[in-house]
């Protein structure tokens, strides 16, 4: 029987964190699988924890301190769930994002092909059409998201709101990088398993829904007080940290590209009005 560890970590967002749960159990699991789920509560104040662990009793519910927002609320996930057990497989999962009923079976399936030894990162669309593709990976020679096309595709970013990564690759690069409080970790891990010699897949068909966030933060709106955009800019909620981010460049793309973005993500806060 082939084990895997369902990852998730969240914060108030109660009915999306049941809604998550509750299409993630009716998958229909492939024959010799079996999946159990560990979830990060980084502190809710919303019943969240309450009500996952009466609806979902077999869920294990790791308390965290409020302060570990997604990249180290999934470490810790992730840190926990390899305790308990060797898996064969961890799997990420974004509370947003509603799977379809064979999403496990297409991930696992496009794992098969690989021969368990890459990543598979789930591409997620608007809605039930599967016409427009929200997430997905990206190349480094383009940056558009790959849609899926009923084949594997090779990319080098993946994104985690559903992604595969078997044993294989986790003994190897081990857990997420705790350097990144919320964003840029899963971006990081794709890189690093290509560095190592991996490679990451989209996998070939849409996993499930999550809708995009269409608005700038509000680091980035000339309306918002000068102050306060520094503030939010260097907060883990602004989604662009600019010393994280500085860390991911510097890795992956060198000094000069690292001290570039650093300047101009800077300028941005500083001059919101030159970019559209």
């Amino acid at each position: 029987m082939k084990t895997i560890a369902v990852l998730l970590t969240v914060f108030n967002r109660k009915d999306k964190t049941l809604e998550c749960l509750q299409r993630l159990y009716n998958n229909v699991i492939p024959e010799g699988y079996t999946f159990d789920t560990y979830l990060v509560d980084d502190a809710c104040t919303d019943g969240t924890p309450e009500e996952v662990a009466k609806r979902f009793p077999d869920v294990t519910i790791i308390e965290g301190n409020g302060q570990l927002f997604w990249n180290r609320g999934m470490y810790t996930a992730w840190e926990y769930a390899a305790k308990v057990k060797d898996y064969d497989f961890y799997v990420w999962l974004n509370d947003d994002t509603l799977l379809f009923d064979n999403a496990l079976q297409i991930v696992l399936d496009a794992a098969q092909k690989t021969d368990f030894k890459s990543i598979i990162s789930g591409p997620t669309c608007a809605d039930a059409n599967r016409e427009e593709v929200t997430y997905s990976g990206t190349t480094i020679a383009d940056s558009s998201l790959i849609k899926p096309n009923g084949s594997l595709q090779k990319c080098d970013i993946v994104n985690g709101n559903l992604l595969l990564v078997p044993r294989e690759v986790y003994k190897v690069l081990g857990n997420l990088d705790w350097n990144f409080r919320h964003a840029i970790g899963d971006f990081d891990y794709g890189l690093r398993a290509k560095k190592n010699g991996f490679q990451n897949y989209i996998a070939p068909n849409f996993i499930g829904t999550c809708e995009l966030n269409p608005t700038l933060p509000k680091w980035c709106l000339k309306e918002t007080p000068l102050r306060k955009r520094f503030k939010l800019l260097y907060s883990p909620l602004g989604y662009a940290e600019p010393i994280p981010f500085f860390i991911y460049k510097k890795r992956h793309f060198g000094m000069v590209n690292a001290v570039k973005h650093f300047i101009s993500i800077n300028l941005r806060a500083l001059l919101p009005g030159l970019w559209k």
